[in-house]
């Protein structure tokens, strides 16, 4: 009884270990609202798995293995897909932008100014009109630049272009581009371009490999 309890812990513990390197996972707080579920299940059919004693230990990691899949082929799909990853993730929202907070944003995401208070002050911010950009990421934490930091602004991601930023500083689609073509660069070739202290930073896919 007590020897196969311990295999099935031991069993469990590299098992939980191999599925979340499959999927990528590195701490709990990168972790977006649906990789704290599938933790959550997974967390659920381990502890059967070793309760269980009496039932297949594949009663527990034939669902893990599965849930492990769905959670692979979402990542997958979400990197392809703009739309399905702001469905899955949703977007990062912009709190403050030159120390003005943005209380339409606040009430749409239900986020209380009280929480923001809290993350500006262990953020380190002693004023907030001294903040130049907060940003409430997907995993709900505040980053935070001040007035001598420059916020990096996503341009495009695995090629496709976000109209909402270069509104933001002020540009347009024949403005990015000029400046793909000046590198001699296809939209479809780049993963990731941000600007930031009036430059475009740009990284191929290419780079990647």
């Amino acid at each position: 009884m007590y020897i196969n309890l311990v295999f099935r812990t031991i069993f469990m513990y590299f098992f939980v270990i191999l599925a979340y390197r499959l999927m990528g996972k590195k701490e709990v707080g990168e972790l977006s609202i649906v990789d704290l579920i599938v933790s959550v299940l997974i967390a659920e059919l381990i502890a059967l798995g070793i309760e269980r004693e009496k039932e297949s230990i594949l009663l527990s990691v034939i669902p893990i293995l599965v849930l492990v899949l769905i959670q692979i082929l979402i990542s997958f799909i979400s990197l392809k897909s703009e739309s399905v990853r702001n469905l899955i993730d949703g977007k990062p929202t912009i709190i403050i932008k030159n120390g003005k907070i943005n209380f339409k944003e606040m009430v749409k995401i239900r986020y209380s100014l009280d929480d923001l208070l809290t993350q500006l002050r262990l953020s380190g911010a002693k004023s907030i009109d001294k903040v130049k950009y907060a940003v409430l990421e997907n995993n709900g934490q505040l980053s935070v630049f001040c007035d001598d930091e420059d916020y990096p602004l996503p341009l495009i991601l695995d090629g496709v272009i976000d109209y909402n930023v270069l509104s933001e500083i002020k540009k347009d689609y024949n403005w990015i581009m000029k400046i793909l073509k000046n590198k001699n660069l296809a939209l479809d070739e780049i993963f990731y371009a941000f600007y930031t202290c009036g430059k475009v930073f740009i990284i191929t896919k290419n780079e990647l490999l």
